[in-house]
């Protein structure tokens, strides 16, 4: 099938066309055909993504119910449709166990029951090779607990991306740039620390042992899979890899993210960052192509901020802020930074360090690839969005001091409850940043020290984390939490303290890189979707000496981030390549 034949069809035909990609619902490309012409396959799968999106939710159920039980009823009785057959059968659904289909039956009847629909799943999953019993068995029993209108959400997800998979077997195409960059990340995966590797999780920390061999294992695929003129792994670790451009004296685009990760954390928070340049940078060399600038990789040895208090610690070094101070600060197994480094063979001498401060005139400026790490763009159904700005942040350790009282003598109205105090606060910050649009505070640590079940809690730790796009948002909400901190605690009679911990300003985006990934987007045939970074990323590092602007991905499972659910499919990696690549070529006829 071809975008042309689609595109010249009478509707009748384009429905016959498209027969089979959505489960018994013909209304679908009925309505989708209205989208025509369609620029791209993306195009078209967002069409008809959209035609569900906007149906009733009894539409949308009545698509749910269509679907057949994995290794149900119908595939027993062989009268499942021809898709749904080649599917399940290559998930090994045909094959199953007398204990695993007792399972699978079990768990249908469950789900079933609770939610009253057939539990939906991508079975030929994330990479379209196909999901294990096992794989399948954890999805339907974790999704199990889930609210149903997330449910219902997911399910839909589920359907939009079977659709896709059948698209492309008409389509004949295979997402092959996303496949490498899926591949890489699995293969990345494999390094771990001890104590997480052994029990199939990943934790790559600053500088240990696995955090080495990724190092290793980034820069030999930069070099022999990629082609990278330069690799070298510099004094605080990073992986940086050069492309020259057809004029060596000509600017040069800054790129890339950091490869650590938090612990027990997924495989593409960062690295994907990393793994889509190298996609394109291997597809330059494979065509013997050079543009008119260089490209510079880095693979930023340290964002998170596991094994020492110095996040941000790799990229500061290319900005100038690299702190002395850091070299002596220990990990748990007071181990010093600068005898972890020296183990890895890096000098820990400041003047090695102060020397990777890149000077701004030789670049174009950074950008980033990163995976969203919130459920937005997978709710929206859209694979690719554009940030304009990466939220400033202040962060605080606090404490209330009341009175530790009886819990049955004291008076309700003679009490003075830190924890009552608290949860005024908490309120008031959900309720205060809820008013302002992108703009989130959070209370994410609460402690009673000593608290026993019949004593009125005199005192209460807590943390407290302000985000906003702009400073100016950022600190109104400080300075009203505040206010509000104060009185509640002079109306209640409780003293507090409060500690600012961080304090991260705002890093907008720059226009004219951000015009250049909104025109990257529309060329794959996808609406510009504009959307601010809640997380901090090294972009905002480099913001301080270059104009910088970041590219989303989709995640999958809600849109889950520092976690091992953190997912990805092929196809979305594919566009997220192919968006770079439209960056890298409006950049060269600039050039022009």
């Amino acid at each position: 099938m071809t975008l042309d034949q689609l595109n010249a069809a009478s509707p009748a035909e384009f429905v016959q066309l498209l027969d089979g990609v959505y489960e018994h619902s013909p209304w679908i490309a009925e309505q989708a055909a209205a989208a025509r012409p369609l620029r791209s396959l993306a195009h078209l799968k967002h069409a008809l993504a959209q035609v569900v999106r906007e149906a009733s939710q009894e539409a949308q159920l009545a698509l749910i119910r269509v679907h057949p039980e994995l290794a149900g009823k119908a595939m027993v009785a062989k009268t499942l449709t021809a898709e749904s057959s080649d599917e399940q059968s290559r998930a090994g659904l045909t094959h199953c166990t007398a204990e695993e289909f007792a399972r699978l039956q079990r768990l249908n009847a469950d789900y079933k029951a609770h939610f009253g629909w057939p539990f939906i799943l991508a079975v030929r999953g994330p990479r379209s090779q196909g999901l294990s019993r096992g794989e399948i068995i954890a999805s339907f029993s974790r999704r199990l607990e889930a609210h149903p209108e997330l449910e219902r959400a997911e399910c839909l997800r589920q359907i939009h991306r079977i659709a896709e998979i059948r698209l492309n077997d008409k389509f004949g195409v295979q997402p092959e740039l996303g496949n490498q960059v899926w591949d890489w990340a699995e293969q990345l995966a494999e390094h771990s620390d001890p104590g997480f590797k052994e029990n199939g999780q990943l934790t790559v920390t600053y500088l240990t042992a696995a955090h080495q061999a990724a190092a290793e294992q980034l820069a030999q695929w930069m070099r022999a899979d990629c082609g990278f003129d330069e690799v070298r792994i510099d004094a605080v670790g990073n992986v940086v890899g050069i492309y020259h451009g057809s004029d060596p004296a000509a600017r040069s685009l800054m790129t890339g993210s950091h490869f650590d990760t938090v612990r027990n954390g997924g495989k593409y928070d960062g690295r994907l960052g990393v793994l889509v340049p190298m996609a394109c940078v291997k597809a330059l060399h494979a065509q013997q192509r050079r543009l008119p600038f260089g490209i510079e990789l880095v693979a930023f040895s340290e964002e998170e901020g596991q094994r020492y208090k110095a996040s941000f610690l790799a990229s500061s070094a290319l900005t100038g802020e690299f702190d002395a101070a850091w070299l002596e600060q220990t990990d748990t197994e007071g181990v010093p930074m600068s005898a972890a480094m020296q183990a890895a063979g890096l000098s820990a001498d400041m003047s090695d360090i102060a020397a990777l401060r890149r000077e701004p005139a030789r670049y174009l400026g950074f950008v980033e690839v990163h995976i969203e790490q919130g459920p937005v763009l997978n709710e929206l159904d859209l694979p690719l969005g554009v940030v304009t700005s990466i939220n400033g942040s202040l962060r605080y350790l606090g404490e209330l001091r009341g009175l530790a009282s009886h819990a049955g003598t004291t008076p309700m109205d003679r009490r003075r409850d830190a924890a009552a105090a608290m949860a005024e606060l908490i309120l008031y910050v959900e309720q205060r940043a809820a008013a302002v649009p992108d703009v989130v505070g959070t209370v994410g640590q609460l402690q009673v020290p000593n608290g026993s079940i019949n004593v009125i809690p005199g005192r209460c730790q807590f943390s407290l984390d302000l985000r906003a796009t702009t400073n100016a948002a950022r600190d109104a909400l400080d300075a009203d939490v505040k206010a509000e901190l104060a009185r509640i605690c002079a109306r209640r009679g409780i003293r507090y303290t409060l500690e600012q911990t961080m304090a991260v300003d705002a890093a907008p985006s720059d226009p004219a890189w951000m015009a250049r990934w909104e025109a990257a987007v529309r060329a794959q045939g996808l609406p510009v979707f504009r959307m601010p970074s809640g997380a901090g990323h090294d972009a905002m590092m480099l913001h301080k000496i270059l104009p910088q602007a970041m590219l989303f991905l989709r995640g999958f499972n809600g849109g889950i981030s520092h976690n091992p659910l953190e997912s990805i499919s092929n196809d979305d990696a594919q566009l997220c390549v192919q968006a770079f690549q439209s960056l890298l070529e409006h950049l060269a006829e600039e050039f022009k």
